[in-house]
């Protein structure tokens, strides 16, 4: 149960760390961090003071105003000690995915050249470091610094609002990770546009890594409201989750439908305790509608439905009071203070019921990426849209329905196709438990669909590593997936124009993930060139589906 009359810091605040400071000050005794793994727990009085000594030690080793700090860390205690430290020194924090492959590591590093980098060893082998880093320093080093007293803090600068506070960098799907900046204004801005994900006394099960933007950018929102941050064990196990929900009486569920979509498949969902959640959050990816259906009975909360990007920060949201067929079929309506509208190749915006390429405007934004100002300008126009990427459509009520990812829609016939608005219909189906599509070239027509299909329990179907078969009709499927190739053509041919329906498909036991947990399609569009396509009898186009 909520504590609806917590003290909460109040300001008016410039800085993050200046509401931490606050909440020390109000709620001392009050936890602000669980590590589910290892069942450390840290106080809001003990992260203040640990981050004034360890922004001391920081300094002391040259750390000063717009330095950058790398940590190369898992979700901890540790990680959170060290960003607040920074902020207080005016220093950068670029946190780095320790999932990321060592080409992407050494870019990220190379293009920040940080002043000091903190590593776990156990992940990362800190001397492979040394010529990137000025100083490398590792967990055990880390442990003695936040220990230390409070004669050893820093000496601080001034600071404004204006002042970078942090590097979140893409996934990197599409090319190398690019750089987003966000200074105290953006996360003071993504605060007030938190909603009913945040309420005062909340205690938020934190899945993702640290890097995310789901983290780098929730401090002010998190610590104003005196929230207490469960953290997942790193790597991510789906029965520890489970656990610790439980134990620690989890209020707000966090994941990606991935972590979902594992998480309602456990054997022990049915016998965990779930009395204590408010909500059920869910974003960072495409949300199949059926498992915001599930997730609503199963877990007994309701569902609010994320979008965002790592350039927005924040975008759209549905609400507690939204329908249904809201929440599981859209991803709502602009945060406060976000502007929101869809525009066409020339940047008109269309009418409602239109496809649009999305653009948002928020203070919450990214200022930009990282010594990239070609791309910043790609990025933000010059009135201050940030220009996403992704693909919608308004309808009357000003809610945003997405069909995809501008890179993921391609061009059958001359016809665009947006792979997510037939995942959204063939997700649903009882013999489809997940499902992506993805275009590749083909002669003809220039593009086709590959539907990669992981059947359901009652499917009768498997997925195989390699081997496929072409029917005649031309559809590549995995020995004994006919009811399930049939099914799903019929309820395409009923529901959608036919040139949606996928060309091709191919049966699998899992799909593929990126450091993220969201699905790798360009993993996927290049295992049809490389696996699938040479497998199959044929590669023309499917007849009688032009």
């Amino acid at each position: 149960m909520l504590n609806e009359h917590l003290p909460l810091p109040v300001g008016p605040f410039r800085l993050a760390h200046d509401v931490l400071r606050a909440a020390a000050q109000l709620a001392p005794d009050r936890e602000a961090f669980v590590d589910g793994g290892t069942g450390e727990r840290i106080t809001f009085a003990e992260w203040n003071r640990q981050a004034d000594c360890v922004a001391g030690a920081l300094q002391r080793r040259g750390v000063s105003k717009n330095d950058v700090v790398s940590l190369i860390l898992p979700s901890s205690i540790d990680y959170a000690v060290v960003y607040q430290a920074a902020m207080r020194l005016g220093a950068i924090t670029s946190g780095i995915n320790p999932r990321l492959g060592a080409r992407e590591r050494t870019y990220i590093l190379e293009h920040t050249r940080p002043t000091l980098t903190v590593v776990d060893e156990k992940l990362i082998d800190s001397a492979s470091l040394s010529n990137i880093s000025t100083h490398t320093i590792t967990r055990d080093q880390l442990a003695a610094w936040r220990s230390g007293s409070p004669a050893e803090t820093a000496s601080l600068p001034n600071l404004s609002e204006d002042d970078t506070v942090a590097i979140v960098w893409t996934s990197g799907t599409t090319g190398m990770p690019k750089g987003a900046l966000f200074d105290h204004a953006c996360l003071k801005a993504m605060a007030a546009a938190a909603g009913e994900l945040t309420m005062p006394g909340d205690r938020k099960l934190s899945p993702l890594p640290f890097a995310h933007i789901g983290y780098m950018t929730r401090p002010w929102d998190e610590v104003s409201n005196l929230v207490t941050t469960i953290i997942c064990a790193t790597p991510w196990k789906p029965d520890e989750a489970l656990a610790v929900i439980q134990r620690e009486r989890v209020t707000v569920c966090q994941g990606v439908p991935t972590q979902y979509d594992m998480l309602l498949r456990q054997p022990a969902f049915d016998h965990t305790d779930f009395s204590s959640l408010r909500i059920v959050g869910m974003g960072a990816a495409r949300i199949p509608p059926e498992m915001v259906r599930e997730a609503t009975k199963r877990f007994g909360a309701p569902c609010i439905v994320r979008f965002a990007s790592t350039e927005s920060s924040v975008c759209t949201g549905t609400r507690l009071d939204d329908d249904v067929e809201t929440i599981a079929n859209t991803v709502g309506r602009p945060g406060q203070g976000v502007e929101l509208e869809l525009r066409d190749e020339d940047n008109v915006p269309v009418p409602v019921g239109q496809v649009g390429t999305v653009c948002i405007r928020s203070r919450a934004q990214m200022r930009g990426y990282w010594r990239d100002p070609e791309r910043t300008r790609e990025a933000i126009d010059a009135e201050g849209w940030l220009v996403t990427g992704d693909l919608g459509r308004l309808d009357e009520r000003g809610v945003l329905s997405l069909v995809g990812r501008r890179t993921e829609m391609y061009i059958r016939g001359g016809y665009n196709v947006y792979p997510a608005e037939i995942e959204n219909l063939l997700g649903d189906h009882r013999l489809v438990s997940r499902i992506a599509i993805v275009g590749v070239p083909t002669s003809v027509i220039g593009e086709m669909g590959v539907a990669y299909v992981v059947p359901s329990s009652t499917s009768g179907t498997s997925g195989t590593s390699g081997t496929s078969g072409t029917l005649p009709n031309g559809t590549v499927q995995s020995p004994g997936s006919g009811a399930l190739l049939d099914e799903l053509r019929a309820v395409c041919r009923e529901e959608l124009a036919d040139y949606k329906a996928p060309d091709r498909l191919v049966v699998v036991d899992e799909l593929p993930l990126t450091s993220m947990l969201k699905i790798d399609k360009r993993a996927l569009a290049a295992r049809w060139i490389e696996v699938d396509l040479p497998n199959s009898l044929t590669t023309s186009t499917t007849k009688g589906n032009p």
